[in-house]
């Protein structure tokens, strides 16, 4: 019997894959359970309108992810650190204190997906990258840290 999956399935297979299972696994188990559908005509026209729908999606979210990677580009956010007197700084800039200013600048953006392979602890300038969409959209920040004073 062939059937369509509705979601994964240990030791049988994906999600909207269509596989050949045994009859009674597939009637008593899988239907029943609602994990599959069995496989005609009109249950994979169902599946390439899902799947056409999904890919609709995913190129929607690129393309926005893209467009929030050209307004990160002209972006700089401040932040002041304080300093001693022969230029040490005191603290970092940290990946979730540069999400909360983005989101004040309407940009909502997960504190894991910003890219800092070590935390922004020293004045002047930094680029920071920030993963828009599976590691397919990078944005970069400009990140300017100037001094507080002692």
């Amino acid at each position: 019997m062939k059937v369509i999956l509705l979601e994964d399935v240990r030791n049988v297979g994906k999600k909207d894959e269509v596989k050949e299972v045994a009859d009674g696994y597939g009637r008593n188990f899988l239907i029943k359970k609602g994990l599959a559908v069995a496989f005609n005509k009109e249950n994979e026209k169902a599946l390439a309108q899902r799947k056409a729908q999904e890919a609709a999606d995913r190129a929607e979210m690129k393309k926005e992810a893209e467009e929030t990677a050209k307004k990160l580009e002209s972006l700089t956010l401040e932040f002041t650190l304080n300093t001693g007197k022969q230029g040490n700084t005191f603290g970092q800039i940290s990946s979730k204190q540069i999400a909360a200013a983005l989101e004040k600048q309407g940009i909502h953006v997960e504190k894991r997906k910003i890219i800092m392979d070590t935390p922004v602890d020293s004045l002047g300038t930094t680029k920071v990258k920030v993963d828009l969409y599976k590691n397919e959209v990078i944005g970069t920040i400009n990140v300017h840290v100037s001094a507080k004073g002692a």
